[in-house]
C-alpha cells in the first residue's frame, strides 16, 4: 500500500530530523572527546616542561623535543590504562562465570603490562637520543615525584649503620619501584608501587635483624632534636 504524498513527506522530514539529531549527538561527543584530548595534552605538556626545566638543556630545539617526548609518553600511558579499564568493564558485562572472569581479567592485565613495558623501553630509547644518563634519571624522578631520592635519603638517615650490601639492595628495590611507577597512570598508583617496595625493603631489613618499628621511633626522635637545635633561641 502506497502512503499518501503528505504522509510520505512527513515521514521523510521526521527521518531527516532524527538523522540530524543523531549526527549532532555524534558530533557533540566527538567534539567533547577532542576537547578532553586537547585539555589533557595541555596539562601533560606543562607537567613535562617542569621536569625538563631541571635538565639544563641549552638547545631550545632539544628542549621542546624532550618536552613533547615526555608529554607523548603521558598520553600513550593514559591510553593504555583507559583502554584496559574499558576492556575489564566490558568483560564484567559478559555472562561469564567467576572463574572465567578472573582468567579473562588476568589476561587483560598481562596484555596491559606487556604494552606498558614496550612503551617504557621505547620511551627511554627516545629520551637517550637527546639526553645523557644523568638527565634521563632526572626525568624518571620527575615523573615519579622524586620519591626514589627522598626515600633513599630517609633510609640512610634512619639507619646510619647500613652495610654496603644492604644499601645496594635498598637502592635496587627503589630503582625497580621507580621503573614500574613511571608507567602508572595516576599519582596514587605511582605512590602505591613505592609503598609496595617499601614493604619489601622493610621485610628485607627485618630479616637482617633490624627492629623497624624501634628504628623508626628513634629516627623521629633524632629529627625532632635536630629541628629543636635549629630553632632560634628566644
Amino acid at each position: 500500500m502506497k502512503l499518501p504524498r503528505i504522509a510520505m513527506i512527513l515521514l521523510v522530514r521526521r527521518t531527516s530530523v532524527a538523522f540530524t539529531f543523531l549526527l549532532l549527538a555524534i558530533t557533540g561527543i566527538a567534539n567533547a572527546q577532542e576537547a578532553d584530548t586537547v585539555a589533557y595534552r595541555k596539562v601533560v605538556t606543562e607537567r613535562s616542561a617542569k621536569i625538563v626545566k631541571t635538565l639544563s638543556i641549552n638547545d631550545s630545539a632539544a628542549y621542546y623535543r624532550v618536552v613533547n617526548k615526555i608529554a607523548d609518553q603521558y598520553i600513550a600511558l593514559n591510553k593504555v590504562h583507559d583502554g584496559s579499564k574499558a576492556a575489564v568493564t566490558a568483560l564484567k558485562q559478559q555472562n561469564l562465570s567467576k572463574e572465567e572472569l578472573a582468567t579473562a581479567v588476568k589476561k587483560e592485565e598481562e596484555n596491559k603490562n606487556a604494552s606498558l613495558r614496550q612503551l617504557h623501553t621505547s620511551f627511554i630509547k627516545l629520551l637517550s637520543a637527546d639526553l645523557n644518563t644523568a638527565q634521563v634519571e632526572k626525568v624518571k624522578d620527575g615523573m615519579t615525584y622524586g620519591v626514589l631520592p627522598l626515600t633513599w635519603t630517609a633510609y640512610q638517615d634512619m639507619l646510619p649503620n647500613l652495610t654496603k650490601q644492604q644499601k645496594e639492595q635498598i637502592y635496587a628495590y627503589l630503582v625497580e619501584a621507580r621503573e614500574l611507577a613511571m608507567d602508572e597512570g595516576t599519582s596514587d598508583n605511582k605512590h602505591k608501587v613505592f609503598g609496595k617496595y617499601k614493604g619489601k625493603i622493610n621485610n628485607y631489613l627485618s630479616a637482617a635483624g633490624y627492629d623497624m618499628k624501634k628504628e623508626g621511633e628513634e629516627w623521629q626522635k633524632r629529627i625532632k632534636e635536630r629541628e629543636a637545635a635549629k630553632a632560634p633561641k628566644g
